[in-house]
C-alpha cells in the first residue's frame, strides 16, 4: 500500500491524501492506494501547488511508513527530533 504526502503550502505541516480528494494532518486518514492508483493520485494532488508543495508516494505497513524511508518519515509524522531530548550545553 502506498499514500501521498506533502507539506502544507501555508504553514509547513506534513499532510497526506485523503479517499475524497481533500488534504489532512492524519495519517490515519490518508488514502490506501494500490500500485495502479498511487501515481494517478500522485499525478492530481502534485497539480495542487495552491494547497501542498513537494507531493511524493510513501510505502505504508501496518497503517504506518515504510519501505526504505520508514525512518524518514516516521520523523515527519512524529515532529522535530531537536529540542528537550537534547542535553543543552553551558558556558
Amino acid at each position: 500500500m502506498k499514500t501521498v504526502t506533502a507539506n502544507r503550502l501555508t504553514d509547513g505541516r506534513v499532510i497526506y491524501r485523503t479517499t475524497t480528494g481533500h488534504w489532512t494532518s492524519e495519517l490515519a486518514e490518508a488514502a490506501r492506494l494500490d500500485n495502479d492508483q498511487a501515481d494517478a493520485v500522485l499525478e492530481i494532488a502534485s497539480d495542487e501547488s495552491h494547497i501542498a508543495v513537494g507531493a511524493y508516494l510513501i510505502e505504508l505497513q501496518d497503517d504506518l511508513p515504510g519501505g526504505q524511508k520508514w525512518r524518514r518519515e516516521g520523523i515527519r509524522l512524529s515532529g522535530p527530533t531537536t529540542g528537550s531530548t537534547h542535553a543543552q550545553a553551558t558556558a
